[in-house]
């Protein structure tokens, strides 16, 4: 599974998003770059799903056989969650730390449980 799908963090352009942008852009196909790059088409395929990791090194190779490089830059994140809870919790004691930690899970629990019991009066009443 792809599994930066379920990145906490929005907005990035994955290496394998990008490459295909560029591809489909250069009007090429996955064959078609893979015999400029010096690689297989499976893998760029690999690449482009997110089911392949990719270095920097091959990065670069594989955008510059499109004619491109790649920019690196670096710019604050956007979270759905708030960068300022982090900082509060690295100020909390150990313990405080684990109490907050043990009423989340609590709370999760809870939520779930009530969750799971609507969904079954939902079946039972249908």
């Amino acid at each position: 599974m792809n599994s930066y799908l379920f990145d906490t963090v929005s907005g990035i352009v994955h290496p394998g998003e990008l490459i295909k942008s560029r591809r489909i852009a250069h009007g090429l196909s996955q064959r078609e770059l893979a015999y400029r790059a010096g690689t297989s088409q499976p893998a760029i395929a690999r690449i482009e799903t997110g089911d392949e990791d990719i270095t920097w090194k091959r990065l670069r190779a594989i955008l510059a056989a499109m004619g491109d490089e790649p920019v690196l830059e670096s710019k604050r994140l956007q979270s759905r969650y708030d960068p300022y809870d982090l900082m509060r919790d690295r100020g909390m004691s150990p313990e405080d730390r684990l109490a907050s930690g043990v009423n989340f899970n609590r709370f999760a629990t809870e939520f779930a449980i009530a969750g799971a019991e609507a969904r079954a009066r939902d079946a039972a009443s249908a």
